[in-house]
């Protein structure tokens, strides 16, 4: 299969959709002087504008849909946190795409018809858990449609079910190994064998974490919910990045800055092109997430390009007396600390402009005061070497900050308590 003439092929088409169809890109196109005509090349790809969230929130609700409302069967949602919500649509076809490309995720991480599938992504408006349920159902395997919460009840059927793989968030794959040890179960003895995380990023440390404490290999998942849901890309057992499905979407990376493209191997914002979804295509996505393609053909064998894993948002990253942060760098560190717990919190105080910054930290067991203070340097040297910057940091006592059933919180507002227990 020629990726790039299949790519072409199917740009043209969407591009056409879109423009005679969606009142948002036709608007945006002839504001540019942009016809369909004029996108002969994956080259002309660089002439289309971009789409923002905020395109999303200004054509609430059904405005950005491609297909009239009638032939939408499933509509999804991002949780409206900063806003309202990005509804997103889809039709018959575009529910069967989404499963033969989460089927494609679950072949990558390993997994047959006999294996036995523990989705404890949350089902709803959220796309991650019907997106894992209607791949698993087309792949064959054993669906145990879980979803988040009640997590000793989890660990039970885990151990009963025989459950082979877990899909959930990573933060909360950790949350699963710390409830088994309070239960008195080693999660390690279970048949489970591998985990599919995804929804939030996560460092190398903390796959290392979940490898160890769940007796597993720890694979990524990439999605979001403009584009299709889970789905766009992942990693195969060999962990060496996440394959992004070309005959589906087309990748560039640019400078968030600049919005200039930005060759294979440099670090920046992902930008996708949907190009077989039918109710919402979207050309040029700024996804806000940080991270580079990598041309180099996988050990897999696989032909698409990969990515590396999300190493954090421009929406989450934080400048702290004008250096950048992102929380998964904090992450790393915390990884490679003995004695320190996976939990954390970066707690800021807005109204000064983010010039302090503090960490709070749990350990995994009790410790004395004496310890404590040790710790707390010893983490505020580590994170000065890794970031470049001296931020206070706070030991707090065990399962002092609140685990998540969902997307983990990791930054909080100073004197709001929403991430303690």
């Amino acid at each position: 299969m020629d990726i790039k003439k299949l790519q072409l092929k199917r740009l043209k088409k969407v591009v056409k959709k879109v423009y005679n169809n969606v009142g948002h890109y036709r608007k945006v196109f002839d504001e540019r002087g942009i016809t369909p005509d004029d996108i002969n090349t994956l080259e002309d790809l660089k002439k289309l504008p971009f789409t923002k969230k905020d395109d999303f929130r200004k054509n609430y609700p059904y405005s950005m849909l491609a297909e009239p409302v009638e032939k939408i069967v499933r509509i999804h949602a991002s949780s409206g946190t900063t806003g309202k919500p990005t509804v997103v649509g889809y039709t018959r076809k575009d529910i069967q795409t989404w499963a033969e490309l989460m089927e494609r995720v679950l072949r990558y991480a390993g997994v047959t018809e006999r294996d036995v599938l523990h989705n404890a992504y949350g089902y709803g408006l959220f796309t991650g858990g019907l997106g894992f349920h209607y791949g698993a159902e087309k792949l064959g395997c054993v669906t145990i449609p879980i979803s988040g919460g009640n997590t000793r009840r989890q660990v039970s059927l885990m151990k009963d079910l025989g459950a082979t793989v877990l899909a959930c968030t990573p933060s909360y794959a950790l949350h699963i190994a710390e409830t088994a040890e309070s239960m008195g179960i080693d999660i390690r003895e279970l048949p489970l064998k591998v985990g599919i995380f995804g929804a939030e990023p996560w460092s190398a440390n903390m796959r290392k974490e979940i490898e160890n404490r769940l007796g597993i290999k720890a694979l990524d998942i990439y999605g979001l919910s403009e584009v299709i849901g889970p789905g766009v890309a992942c990693e195969c057992l060999k962990q060496q990045g996440l394959h992004i499905f070309e005959d589906h979407f087309i990748a560039e990376i640019i400078d968030p800055e600049t919005e200039e493209v930005l060759p294979y191997g440099k670090t920046g914002e992902l930008v996708l092109t949907s190009l077989t979804k039918e109710a919402l295509p979207v050309i040029r996505y700024r996804t806000g997430d940080i991270t580079r393609l990598i041309k180099k053909r996988c050990e897999c064998g696989s032909i698409h390009v990969r990515m590396d894993k999300i190493k954090g948002r421009t929406d989450d990253m934080l400048i702290v007396r004008g250096v950048n942060v992102f929380p998964s760098q904090i992450e790393s560190v915390l990884m490679e600390m003995e004695g320190i717990g996976p939990h954390y919190l970066l707690v800021i105080e807005k109204q000064h402009a983010l010039k302090d910054l503090e960490l709070w930290v749990e350990t995994k067991h009790p410790v004395t005061a004496d310890v404590q203070k040790k710790l707390e340097n010893k983490i505020q040297k580590h994170v000065f070497t890794v970031v470049g910057i001296r931020i206070e940091v706070k030991v707090l006592k065990p399962k002092t900050i609140k685990r998540s059933e969902g997307k983990a919180i990791r930054v909080a507002e100073k004197g709001k308590t929403a991430g303690l227990v």
